[in-house]
């Protein structure tokens, strides 16, 4: 028998480019495709350093501008502790008003060291981050200011730049108070030092710009008598030339209101004493210190007059305690008799001819007024009653005692001191 050639099966049949039969089979691998899942699970066996993702460029900014964010909030809420919470906090007040001449020029560090010299701060480090923060120093107002224990922070800048809004207070002056009253109720209430106020008041030039009149015998050199007894709102620690000119002003209203008034008085006065307004007020300011009763005022002033114009009455000698009494508190060291004052007239002060305000030693007028005289006793002077009394004595109860003669004058007083004898 012969052997069949076996027959080649198609699926093993293997042909190459060239169609040559034989060829080893073809890696299946290398033809198929690489997906994007493929991608991702190869990558996924890379080392650890390369497979690290790089963080975003835009995560970074945010983080650094919430860092940024987080610090200005911390030194703006910091700030508003400074200016909020210290700015408002009140050093221990033990009611000490400190008169101070405020330099030009400080800084903050500057003023604050200032300030807690003077007790007026309790920590000078945060004053002076305090000033720093509220707007430096540089409206601080130089020269005299009358600060005070127990001010905050916030408010002891008001103070020292004189700002517009700061608190204020009520200023009344009654009748008869003289200056240095004025000055001592000015500083209690914190409107201005009393030393302040003394020297703006007799300041020449500020006088001359006020229209005060500065002329007599000795030439009195203050505003006595024209700073008008009445009620003002004035703001703490104010300039106390602008206190002088706001009295000084109400002064000059009243007066002229006063004077259109009792113009035939007046006339009267210029014609036989050669008067003006400050003659008229230096009387008018004796009235006030005499008088207690109101409806005496005029008969207290015809008193005066009648002792000026009287020929028969020779001395031309008002005899006044209350002018001595005047000259020991505005002059005391030009008196020996001052010395020894306790408040009272004694013969020695009143009579003292060193006393220039004495009118038991000196004829006429004082050299000014010895008060500041309220309207009814500005209205007597340029009114008086018509009488020719030449003296006047105490009789109890605010009242006086008048007489045309020294005889009746001597019974009066006697029965005076008969009736006070223990």
């Amino acid at each position: 028998m012969g052997v069949r050639p076996r027959a080649s099966r198609p699926g093993n049949r293997r042909t190459g480019g060239d169609g040559a039969q034989g060829s080893p089979p073809r890696d299946p691998s290398s033809t198929r495709k690489t997906t994007p899942a493929r991608r991702a699970r190869g990558a996924g066996q890379r080392s650890p350093a390369s497979r690290r993702p790089a963080q975003p460029r835009a995560g970074r900014g945010r983080a650094l501008l919430l860092g940024l964010a987080g610090v200005v909030a911390a030194a703006c809420a910091a700030l508003l502790a400074l200016v909020f919470g210290f700015g408002r906090a009140r050093a221990p007040d033990r009611g000490r008003v400190v008169e101070i001449n405020w330099p030009d020029g400080l800084d903050a560090g500057e003023a604050a060291a200032l300030l807690a010299a003077e007790g007026l701060v309790e920590s000078e480090r945060a004053m002076a981050l305090y000033l720093g923060a509220t707007g430096g120093t540089e409206a601080f107002v130089p020269g005299p200011h009358l600060l005070f224990e127990g001010a905050t922070p916030r408010e002891l800048r008001q103070l020292l730049t004189r700002a517009e809004g700061r608190p204020t207070a009520k200023l009344t002056i009654p009748e008869g108070f003289s200056r240095f009253d004025i000055a001592a109720r000015l500083e209690k209430l914190r409107i201005a030092g009393r030393k302040t106020f003394l020297a703006a008041t007799a300041d020449g030039a500020l006088l001359d710009a006020l229209g005060i009149e500065r002329g007599g015998a000795v030439g009195a050199e203050s505003a006595e008598g024209y700073l008008f007894p009445a009620t003002y709102e004035l703001a703490l620690d104010s300039d106390a030339r602008d206190v002088a000119r706001r009295l000084v002003a109400e002064s000059d209203r009243r007066w002229s209101a006063l004077a259109a008034q009792g113009k035939d008085g007046l006339a009267a006065l210029q014609a036989t004493l050669g008067w003006g307004r400050r003659e008229v007020l230096t009387l008018a300011s004796i009235i006030e210190k005499e008088a207690v009763v109101e409806e005496e005022r005029p008969l207290i002033a015809s008193v005066f007059l009648n002792r000026l114009l009287d020929p028969s009455f020779r001395s031309r000698k008002l005899q006044s305690d209350a002018t001595a009494l005047y000259g020991c508190v505005a002059w005391p060291e030009e008196a020996p008799s001052c010395a020894e004052w306790s408040g009272k007239p004694t013969p020695a002060v009143v009579r003292d001819p060193k006393n220039r305000y004495s009118t038991y030693a000196h004829p006429g007028l004082p050299p000014g007024p010895i008060a500041n005289p309220g309207a009814p006793s500005i209205a007597a002077v340029l009114a008086p009653a018509a009488t020719k009394y030449l003296y006047f004595v105490a009789a109890g109860g605010g009242r006086h005692r008048f007489s045309e003669s020294l005889d009746d004058h001597n019974d009066a007083v006697q029965k005076r001191r008969d009736a006070t004898a223990p």
